[in-house]
């Protein structure tokens, strides 16, 4: 038994023209904080809710592995969060997720990401975006896709208009210590959806078998 049949996300893949979005496996861990060290918003601007980047660098890669290892450890089919690496032509770029509560009752999860400051401008966040709505809406049988990003965060929030989302309501949502800004919330469905790249992924019969989609997949028998 390898270790993505014992854990079905790790056997995901998205292609999407030059993008690929793998699994974060612990392979990739030091890799994605060496990219997070590198910079991903400017030191005065915080468009996380939770300002994890404003962590010293000497215990930053012990949260975020941490963070990383609990989201693996929290799994359950009613609360889930699918992050993925993201690579574009071979080079590490990102994160990608798509997160989820009930989403057996209600085919609906939120989008969140985050991109190294090299490579902001250039297109990849939309590209991204694109590809896990694709999977969401193409193989998960999702009905609505969600995101959300603070009213100074213009790039996130034009990512969600490129792609199609509509605006839906904004409040008031904390992110430094005492410290609270306005939160545009967006959603998409099938209908609005702006397509970038076609994709390709493999792992789905097993993954949604994992969350509960489709009855588990029956394990080959050994030969004795």
């Amino acid at each position: 038994m390898d270790l993505a049949t014992a854990w079905p996300p790790f056997g995901l893949r998205i292609e999407a023209g030059p993008l690929l979005l793998r699994p974060i496996t612990d392979e990739v861990l030091p890799e994605l904080i060496e990219l997070a060290l590198s910079g991903i918003h400017d030191p005065d601007a915080m468009p996380f809710a939770m300002p994890w980047t404003d962590a010293p660098p000497e215990t930053l890669p012990t949260n975020y592995v941490q963070y990383q290892w609990g989201v693996r450890a929290n799994w359950t089919k009613e609360h889930w969060n699918l992050e993925f690496a993201v690579e574009r032509e071979g080079r590490l770029v990102g994160i990608q997720a798509f997160f989820s509560s009930s989403y057996l009752v209600t085919r609906t999860g939120e989008t969140g990401s985050w991109l190294a400051k090299e490579f902001h401008g250039q297109g990849i966040g939309t590209a991204m975006r694109q590809a896990i709505c694709a999977f969401a809406f193409d193989h998960l049988d999702a009905e609505e896709v969600t995101s959300a990003a603070y009213a100074d965060n213009p790039a996130s929030n034009a990512v969600s208009r490129k792609v199609g989302y509509r605006p839906n309501g904004t409040f008031r949502k904390t992110r430094r210590e005492g410290e609270w800004h306005p939160s545009q919330e967006w959603t998409l469905t099938a209908e609005t959806f702006v397509r970038g790249e076609p994709i390709i992924a493999t792992g789905v019969a097993e993954f949604r078998s994992f969350i509960g989609l489709d009855a588990p997949i029956a394990l080959p028998l050994r030969s004795t």
